[in-house]
């Protein structure tokens, strides 16, 4: 056995055999690594795994910056088209009644004209009635008292003023109280307002159900009154004519203070809150202002 020196370091060879053997110790020496060549090959292979490594960590770093990029353009984007939805939708017909000017229906009274008449001007006793054409209060009032009512218009007793609202609409949803009011003030275009007032209230639908939203619906019960259903109503209906005027007047009923529908006053008297009204006594106050 030989022990050589390199570098500091000592590497021991071992031979076998002789120079008998076939091995002269002349021939070349058999070249081996040292220990600090494996080390410094280790320091390299290691420093490219390390620089291998960054690289995959940028990459990732890039993919996850081109994600939140990406996903920012598309949040914006999202934004943009939803704000453009609202806006293209501004002013539309979405139940709130406030698209395009208001016209008021022919012959309405009162402050913005928004009291529609039944009843003589020269009357002693007025009745305000604030009104939902789907509000089964409302109904119940009118199949309790519209007999008494018409007996009083009818001798210039009582001059009735019918305020519209829309409060179901507002509450149960739909546009059935917005598109009978529009269609009772397009009646009243024609002078058959009273007539179809009547009409709608005999035939109002339960209440969860919006059957008066519809068109054909509110010409189906215009055909019960005389000379209504004309190409000229149903031009009124369908183009939602006075809705911005329903709107108005549902308005003035949120401002007023009232509490719900119906309001009934006579002569600036809550009776709807007299829980001892009855029709009668109705009868028996108006004449009363009517003998002065």
């Amino acid at each position: 056995m030989t022990t050589r020196w390199r570098a500091g370091h000592s590497v021991q060879v071992t031979r076998t055999g002789g120079p008998g053997t076939g091995e002269a110790l002349g021939a070349s020496p058999v070249r081996f690594r040292g220990v600090s060549e494996k080390n410094r090959e280790g320091k390299r292979t290691a420093r490219e795994k390390l620089a291998v490594e960054r690289e995959k960590q940028k990459s990732a770093e890039k993919r996850r910056r081109a994600l939140i990029v990406g996903a920012s353009v598309v949040c914006v984007l999202g934004l943009a088209a939803v704000i453009g939805v609202v806006a293209a939708n501004a002013g539309k017909d979405d139940g709130s009644d406030s698209a395009g000017p208001v016209v008021t229906p022919s012959g309405a009274q009162g402050e913005d004209g928004l009291a529609l008449p039944v009843g003589k001007d020269s009357a002693p006793s007025t009745l305000v009635v604030w009104e939902d054409f789907r509000c089964p209060a409302c109904k119940s009032f009118e199949d309790t008292y519209r007999s008494t009512i018409h007996e009083l218009t009818d001798a210039g007793q009582l001059k009735v003023e019918y305020h519209l609202a829309t409060i179901i609409d507002g509450n149960m949803g739909g546009s059935g109280s917005r598109n009978s009011a529009n269609a009772a003030a397009c009646a009243q275009d024609v002078g058959k307002f009273a007539e179809y007032h009547d009409v709608l209230y005999q035939n109002q639908p339960p209440e969860p159900d919006d059957a008066f939203a519809e068109n054909a619906k509110l010409f189906e019960l215009a055909a019960k009154v005389d000379g209504l259903d004309t190409p000229a109503f149903r031009s009124c209906v369908e183009k939602g004519t006075h809705n911005s005027w329903v709107a108005k007047s549902n308005e003035a009923f949120r401002s007023g203070g009232f509490t719900g529908t119906p309001t009934v006053l006579l002569n600036d008297k809550n009776i709807y809150q007299d829980q001892t009204m009855t029709p009668q006594k109705l009868k028996q106050q108006v004449q009363e202002a009517a003998k002065g």
